[in-house]
């Protein structure tokens, strides 16, 4: 049984299941949650006490979801991803950090519901830009495909504010959209091969679907696996993803895409996590056995990460590719690329 006390909120910005350690919660001045207790009894302690604090994430959730959906025109789509959404990543980790969301990943446990989505939201698109992207179901996946002469141009031309414009560019289409969109909200503004980014600080992937934990296993770091569903509004946070975020170190589980996760470690130790050389070992073993001299792998890999500096470098490599079916390139070819681009 836990003594009654009173207990201050954590600053904002501060690690509030880490500063639940430091906090003395009985009259004889024991700190109940003491850091030098294991961390599966801190965790257990927090997780009793913290039933406020899910109450909340689930609300919050199932509200921008459900605002989400009420913009949807097609009411049998919107019908079942009212059963069918998923949200996971980084979202529920920074709520539970007391951070600022940068966006809700929303997943799908199905692949007919990914595909459908990923159409309506082509469909709208196409009908105010007319741009030929298309979506297209292969064996394991459904992928959206963008036009690739978007930012063709030769590897040997200048290309130093390139990246730049182009960054630019998709930033002001971003505001300017958000803003001229804001009375209905939700349009999309981006597509990759694997997702779909709306206004309104929404993420629509249809790479990866089913349930959470088919979904988990392509993630790479283990604190952005606690999870919701829509049909039942149940937010499952996940012993293991708990412990990552109470001690803020980063736990590589393995991922397809462990290039891009290599570069997502950057963003995570800016918000204080810390990754020891063991994680970096794993993420390097997996790339060894990428063929990363393939263009199509190497984009691949590169989706998602840097978005617009990466588009401009694969570009280059395609333009290339196009002049010659022999062309080939090597270290001193993308380092002399990536020094020209970032």
């Amino acid at each position: 049984m836990v003594a009654q006390g009173t207990c201050n909120a954590p600053a904002r910005g501060s690690n509030p299941l880490a500063s639940l350690c430091s906090h003395r919660l009985n009259g004889l001045g024991h700190s109940i949650l003491s850091a030098e207790m294991p961390v599966q009894v801190r965790l257990g302690v927090y997780l009793k006490g913290g039933r406020m604090k899910v109450k909340t994430i689930k609300t919050i959730l199932r509200q921008k979801v459900d605002d989400w959906l009420e913009t949807i025109d097609n009411k049998n789509l919107q019908r079942d991803l009212k059963e069918d959404c998923i949200v996971t990543g980084g979202a529920i980790a920074s709520m539970l950090l007391n951070e600022d969301i940068n966006d809700f990943d929303i997943y799908f446990n199905n692949k007919d519901t990914a595909r459908r989505v990923a159409e309506y939201y082509v469909d709208k698109f196409q009908q105010k830009y007319k741009v030929d992207i298309k979506v297209v179901e292969e064996d394991d996946r459904v992928k959206i495909v963008v036009p690739s002469d978007g930012i063709a141009f030769s590897a040997d031309s200048e290309m130093l504010d390139e990246a730049d414009a182009f960054q630019n560019i998709l930033d002001k289409l971003r505001q300017h959209e958000a803003k001229k969109m804001q009375k209905c909200g939700y349009y999309p503004l981006f597509f990759s091969s694997n997702a779909i980014t709306l206004s309104d600080d929404i993420q629509l992937v249809v790479r990866f679907y089913g349930s959470p934990e088919e979904i988990h296993r392509n993630y790479d770091f283990v604190h952005c696996t606690n999870y919701w569903v829509s049909d039942t509004n149940e937010l499952v946070l996940r012993p293991e993803a708990m412990k990552s975020l109470l001690t803020k170190e980063l736990v590589y589980v393995g991922s397809k895409y462990p290039l891009a996760s290599l570069i997502r470690t950057r963003k995570f130790i800016r918000r204080g996590f810390t990754c020891n050389a063991g994680q970096y070992l794993k993420m390097c073993w997996q790339v060894s056995k990428l063929n990363l001299n393939d263009i199509n792998v190497l984009e691949d890999q590169l989706v998602g990460v840097d978005a617009a500096y990466f588009q401009v470098l694969i570009s280059a490599l395609r333009a290339e590719k196009e002049k010659s079916d022999n062309f080939e390139y090597d270290y001193l070819y993308i380092a002399n690329l990536v020094d020209k681009i970032f």
